[in-house]
């Protein structure tokens, strides 16, 4: 498994939501949970062993059966999620360059959500590429920006994900982020993908590790 340098988070590792993704996919789990262990290296071969992303002898991230213990709140409407004010707020984004919410990447998911509530952040998303682990990384960004990423920036920790229904390429869709709580350096957070019915498409829940300064 490699992941390719497009598919970066931070700067010089890979991006949370691809990597989950790659590595729930290696698996047949019904609800796959991966935790990231160190920052994923790119453009670099790592081997999966027994559920464990390897490079050389270091353990990148692990992947067992989890449990998805959310319930998604109801879509707001595209018209809302287009609408509202950015999540960035007055703030520099920490990761311009991420391939899923970057402000500075053409080529990417350009996922920046609206707060619609104190808790809450949507955003439209029309992919451009399908699967399952677009879907994984539609899902891991706007969880974290219902928690205030630039005010504290964070990295992705662990992150389960249920997938009903993978969206095609150019089927527009809504992703919403909410805040569930926190301990310490950790916030937990969900998220989901709607179909323009409101169905239900896929459900994440992740932990987040706050950076020290």
């Amino acid at each position: 498994m490699m992941l390719d340098r497009r598919f970066n988070g931070p700067p010089d590792s890979g991006n949370g939501g691809i990597t989950c993704g790659l590595l729930a996919g290696t698996t047949d789990l019904p609800v796959a949970e991966v935790t990231l262990r160190l920052p994923p290296p790119l453009e670099v071969e790592m081997q999966v062993v027994d559920g464990e992303l390897r490079h050389g002898s270091d353990v990148v991230a692990t992947v067992t059966e989890g449990d998805i213990t959310l319930q998604p709140p109801a879509p707001v409407s595209y018209q809302q999620a287009r609408e509202a004010p950015s999540a960035l707020g007055p703030h520099i984004h920490p990761f311009p360059t991420c391939f899923v919410c970057g402000v500075d990447r053409a080529d990417g998911l350009r996922l920046l959500p609206g707060r619609v509530s104190d808790d809450l952040v949507a955003t439209v998303w029309t992919p451009t590429e399908s699967g399952e682990v677009m879907v994984w990384a539609a899902l891991d960004c706007p969880g974290g920006w219902s928690a205030d990423i630039p005010g504290r920036p964070m990295v992705l920790g662990r992150m389960a994900c249920v997938i009903d229904a993978v969206p095609a390429v150019g089927q527009e869709c809504l992703v919403q982020g909410w805040l569930v709580g926190g301990e310490g350096r950790k916030v937990f957070t969900g998220s989901a993908l709607y179909d323009a019915d409101g169905t239900v498409l896929a459900v994440a829940q992740a932990t987040w590790i706050t950076l020290q300064r």
